[in-house]
Order: C-alpha cells, then structure tokens, then sequence
C-alpha cells in the first residue's frame, strides 16, 4: 500500500463503504418492494409460477450482492492489513485510478486480462 496516500486510501475506503451500503439498502427494497408480491388473476398454477419466478429471482440478487459484498468486506479488510492494492497474482502495485474505478479488485489489468483470455480458452 506504499504506493497510495493516506488520502487516496481514505478515498477508496469511503466508496467501498458507500457501495457496501448501496448493497444492502437495494437489497432490502428488492425484499420488500410490493411489484414483487402483487398478484391478480389467474388460478393457484400461475400463483406459484409467479412466487416461483420471484423466489428464484430473488435468490439471484441475493448471491449476486452477497458475493459483492464479500469482496467489499475483503478490500476493507486488506486496507485494515496495509495490503490493500497489490495485485494477489504478480505482486505489483494496483493504480489508484484502477482502484477508485473498481476498489473489489485483487488483480492488476494485466493479470485480469490474462485471467480473462484463460477463461476464454
């Protein structure tokens, strides 16, 4: 983390803190927005297609922002440690504005591109 300064690490920390607050606030409204419970017409079939349809939408949100919000936890944990912003794979520094883009990355471009073209292959 010698590479960033305080200033840039408290920057990083406050968005991460900020998307992790995003995170849970939109997942509650997802949990409680009535759209997602409205039901008219139809007969006890449709019923349990839609509340199947719901629950497994929900289920999706659900792992999408619960894996977000592991890695959220994950970067500000590594920030705790003085770890924060060094590539897991080669070691080399992470750029600030890579961070401040995508402050849940473990990996600088490089690496995440070759991680992707493996992923491709």
């Amino acid at each position: 983390m010698h590479h960033l300064t305080e200033e840039q690490i408290a920057q990083i920390k406050e968005a991460l803190l900020e998307l992790r607050n995003k995170v849970l606030s939109s997942a509650q409204e997802q949990i409680k927005d009535p759209s997602n419970v409205t039901f008219e017409g139809g007969d006890e079939i449709d019923r349990a297609n839609l509340e199947t349809g719901r629950y497994i939408s929900l289920q999706r949100i659900k792992t999408r922002e619960l894996k977000l919000l592991r890695k959220i936890d994950y970067a500000l944990y590594k920030i705790d440690m003085g770890s924060y912003g060094i590539c897991e794979s080669c070691g080399a520094p992470i750029p600030f504005e890579r961070l401040l883009a995508r402050p849940v990355t473990t990996m600088c471009i490089n690496c995440k591109e070759l991680e992707e073209e493996r992923e491709h292959d």
